[in-house]
């Protein structure tokens, strides 16, 4: 006897020989993954594969047999190696067929900023018969929304991160969400919030909100990043109010257990919310930065609107610029070296001096992976805050094992929440 197995569920595949070498970062599977999850799909499978026709043919054809919805991304532009919507017509045996309306609308688009229309860009134009259309709003790209064969449903995508999201968001997910039950969903409708903390561990913080993780609707579920911790909140009900109105008591207690440690939710960052508090005080910032060489300028500057806000920066690597630029005293580098806290306070008000800021922010350190010594190893550094109320600095020693751009990323984690915990004084007390 032979037994059939349902297919269901979603897959993920993600086509591309740079993703196979590590040259590129598959943020996209990521970020797909978090899309399902928020519509209330079940995701079992992610497969990359690389730039070859037969391979992708395969990989196609194994996830028409297991799932009812394939989401791929990449391989969808005019070069020979872009090969996924060839390929995926030949894995069930259909031609291509040339769309007059999408060669049009390629051309205009190519048009319209100034590249020329290579031979090539028609090949873009070659959609599966019976596929339809998924537009791409800021590409020229488009891609595929095609049932090729009954219970299976294939949606293509370009890899370039912004193209995929601003298709995803303007037909898929609102496509998708219509269509839940037919790829596994529950059905209904989801809504989901992330709540964000700083401060506390992955592990510390699901001892804290233990009960609510094993709640089933909503659920919550933790992620856990470099120096920050996320708690997804999903919820399902027959309306986007009622759904929300099931989060709302669940962010609420998660909140009151956890205090300040949470400093933000969905797209905030530490950066966003430390400027948004300034902003509140009327307050401005500076930063002098050695061992992070601009990273926690950039963070602060990658915060639209930031400027009103941040007045800007200095990088002194060099003992020579400290000295000249912020005025750290010469004997004070001799006495205490370049990494310790009287040059890392220095070096702040220095900043906070030049610039006339209401606050400053110092970082000093040894980021790796040479340098350290045993009584300065890799990975110390110290953050120093100078404002109104006076100026401390601290040493923080993150580990020669979290890698030159570790330390420095946690390092700008670091001094951004040691100035929000400052700014919160008297609101809020650090566990």
């Amino acid at each position: 006897m032979t037994t059939t197995l349902r297919a269901s569920g979603t897959e993920i595949l993600c086509i591309g020989t740079e993703l196979l070498l590590g040259s590129i970062l598959n943020g996209n599977a990521r970020w797909l993954a978090e899309e399902l999850a928020a519509l209330g799909l079940p995701h079992y499978r992610q497969t990359v594969v690389g730039d070859n026709r037969g391979r992708l043919i395969q990989a196609v054809q194994e996830a028409m047999s297991r799932s009812s919805l394939l989401i791929c991304t990449g391989g969808l532009g005019p070069t020979p190696d872009d090969l996924t919507t060839e390929a995926i017509a030949a894995a069930f045996g259909v031609a291509l067929e040339e769309r007059p309306e999408v060669w049009a609308d390629i051309q205009t688009r190519l048009s319209k900023r100034g590249r020329p229309i290579a031979a090539s860009n028609r090949k873009q134009a070659l959609l599966p018969i019976g596929a339809e259309v998924l537009a791409n709003p800021t590409g020229t790209a488009p891609g595929i929304l095609w049932s090729p064969k009954p219970g299976f449903t294939v949606l293509t995508f370009p890899g370039v991160p912004s193209e995929l999201r601003a298709m995803w968001e303007q037909t898929a997910r609102p496509w998708l969400r219509e269509r839940s039950l037919e790829f596994g969903g529950a059905g209904g409708v989801f809504a989901s919030r992330t709540l964000r903390f700083v401060g506390v561990g992955e592990s510390n913080l699901a001892e804290r909100v233990s009960d609510l993780l094993e709640g089933e609707n909503p659920t919550v579920a933790p992620y856990a990043g470099l120096g920050e911790v996320k708690l997804r909140l999903t919820a399902r009900a027959a309306s986007e109010p009622a759904a929300a109105a099931l989060l709302a008591p669940v962010e609420a207690e998660l909140r009151a257990r956890t205090g300040a440690l949470c400093f933000g939710a969905d797209d905030d960052s530490l950066a966003s919310v430390v400027l948004e508090l300034l902003r509140q005080r009327g307050e401005t910032l500076a930063v002098a930065e050695s061992c992070t060489g601009g990273g926690l300028g950039a963070a602060l500057a990658a915060v639209s609107g930031a400027s009103d806000v941040f007045l800007g920066g200095v990088i002194a690597y060099a003992n020579a610029v400290k000295q000249q630029v912020l005025g750290v005293p010469g004997e004070v580098l001799d006495t205490h070296g370049a990494v310790s806290d009287p040059v890392a306070q220095a070096m702040a008000e220095g900043a906070r001096q030049l610039t006339g800021s209401t606050w400053a922010i110092a970082v000093t350190g040894i980021a790796g992976p040479g340098g350290g010594s045993e009584a300065k190893p890799v990975g110390l550094v110290h953050l120093a805050v100078a404002g109104p109320d006076g100026c401390a600095s601290e040493g923080v020693r993150f580990g020669a094992r979290r890698g030159r751009s570790g330390v420095q990323a946690l390092t700008v984690v670091e001094a951004l929440d040691r100035l929000r915990w400052r700014l919160l004084k008297g609101d809020a007390k650090h566990p």
